[in-house]
């Protein structure tokens, strides 16, 4: 094997497929990213750890065509480290060589025919736009649990109906749910799936703008999405298990809104929580023309800051976790926010507003539970 190619058309790609590279690895060749040069001039970066592959190929020189397998954690590093200039490639014996002007490295090479064929990518579903798909994400995922206890809970769950995609994650204490448009291949499509939400915002960050190719597998139960955006392709197992109604939580009405602006609360939220102590939360309370944010209990510090807001209905206080608070703010990435209340203990919404009394900014929702406030 032995082909040339420019420097940053490789760091692309092994940055690709590192991502699908286990932490500890169940097998030693599922450290290695196999490498395949074929004689039509591509090349195809490959990794997998049985959940996860991942698929990256470029264009090169290809003057001997092969496949090699080689530690992917030693190729990422030297990838990032190389000068910006051609990369020669070539297998040696059992080495193989990487040369980048001056510099030149060596590689052993691990036993390719050992390596699991990696599952191949199900019937193109529809397609999306890359943009719009890596916000949507984003904004999810800021809620999906970590605590590996309750699985479940850390996917995000993909329902798709005709030309419309929603995105919905919890972790119990809040829930974010996000619907988009896109372009499916079958007019009636219709599936639902569960996305590991860390594999999924990895995989929305690398894709990046550009049409996005989303395949779902089919048949007797759907158990393996796949993404594929200029030359970049990703497969997952789906998550089994159901997961829970959560989508009736979101209210019909709330007869208590207030309308703030988004930056102002954000700030202000981050300024008053340096007082809070662990695990303590941020008290606003809503009255006639402004919000007044208050935190810490002690005697050692307390802070309070007002700002003015709309608000319809009858004045209200809550208590919220300040993180889970600012990210959902965050999420929004709108000029104001509206917060609805049904009453002070339950869940509160969150939607992003073009102005005080305008439109829905996007269809993007949190849903945030507050914190009892002690007496």
């Amino acid at each position: 094997m032995k082909f040339t190619v420019d420097r940053d058309v490789l760091a692309d790609a092994v940055a690709w497929t590192s991502r699908a590279l286990p932490a500890r690895p169940p097998v030693p060749v599922l450290a290695g990213v196999r490498i395949t040069a074929d004689a039509t001039g591509e090349v195809t970066l490959a990794s997998f750890d049985y959940e996860v592959s991942a698929r990256g190929t470029f264009a090169a020189d290809v003057d001997d065509a092969g496949e090699v397998l080689v530690s992917g954690r030693l190729l990422k590093e030297i990838a990032n480290a190389l000068p910006h200039k051609p990369v020669d490639f070539a297998l040696e014996g059992t080495k193989v060589s990487v040369t980048c002007g001056a510099s030149r490295f060596t590689l052993a090479t691990m036993p390719v025919d050992q390596y699991p064929a990696l599952p191949d990518l199900p019937a193109q579903s529809g397609t999306i736009d890359g943009t719009d798909f890596q916000r949507a994400v984003a904004q999810v995922t800021v809620a999906a649990s970590r605590d590996e206890t309750l699985p479940i809970l850390t996917g995000v769950r993909v329902e798709i109906e005709g030309s419309h995609i929603s995105l919905l994650a919890t972790d119990r204490y809040r829930l974010a749910l996000r619907e988009m448009s896109w372009k499916p291949s079958a007019s009636d499509a219709s599936a639902v799936a569960l996305v590991r939400a860390r594999t999924l915002n990895d995989t929305a960050k690398a894709l990046g703008a550009g049409d996005v190719t989303v395949a779902l597998s089919s048949g007797t139960g759907v158990d393996l999405i796949g993404f594929e955006a200029a030359g970049l392709t990703t497969t997952s197992l789906l998550m089994d298990g159901d997961y829970p109604q959560v989508r009736r939580l979101f209210p019909d009405e709330s007869p208590v809104t207030a309308v703030v602006k988004t930056t102002e609360l954000i700030e202000a939220t981050r300024r008053v929580s340096l007082v809070a102590e662990r695990n303590s939360s941020v008290r606003l309370a809503f009255a006639e023309g402004e919000v007044t944010l208050d935190a810490g209990q002690s005697d050692d510090a307390q802070a309070s800051e007002a700002l003015e807001c709309q608000l319809e209905g009858d004045a209200i206080t809550v208590a919220f976790n300040p993180q889970y608070l600012l990210d959902g703010l965050g999420a929004l990435s709108t000029e104001y926010v509206r917060l609805g209340f049904t009453q002070d203990t339950k869940p509160v919404e969150f939607v992003g507003l073009t102005a005080p009394g305008g439109e829905l900014a996007s269809d993007f929702r949190y849903l945030l539970v507050p914190i009892r406030i002690q007496s």
